[in-house]
């Protein structure tokens, strides 16, 4: 076998590489309670950055934009003003 045959590799990382290899961790965000779902007060329905999903009936919106109940129902997921409302309908 000739040593012109044999395939060479790096000996050396490179500089590239030693400069990767980080990632973050997820943040999981989304809605963890969907349409038609029963809920007790305290439950936490969509977890978000900013505003994307508001408030509405029996919902209250946390510090960091969490929506969570604060009445046991049926979550309800409705359309207004170009707005998507999250509400908790009381069962009766």
């Amino acid at each position: 076998m000739n040593w012109m045959d044999l395939e060479r590799f790096a000996h050396k990382k490179g500089m590239g590489s030693t400069k990767n290899g980080r990632d973050s961790n997820s943040n999981r965000l989304g809605v963890k309670r969907f349409g038609g779902q029963t809920v007790v007060s305290g439950n936490i329905l969509v977890r978000q950055r900013g505003n994307k999903f508001y408030p509405g009936t029996n919902v209250r919106c946390g510090r960091d934009h969490t929506l969570f109940a604060v009445a046991d129902g049926v979550v309800q997921f409705e359309s207004k003003d170009n707005k998507t409302l999250v509400s908790v309908v009381a069962e009766a």
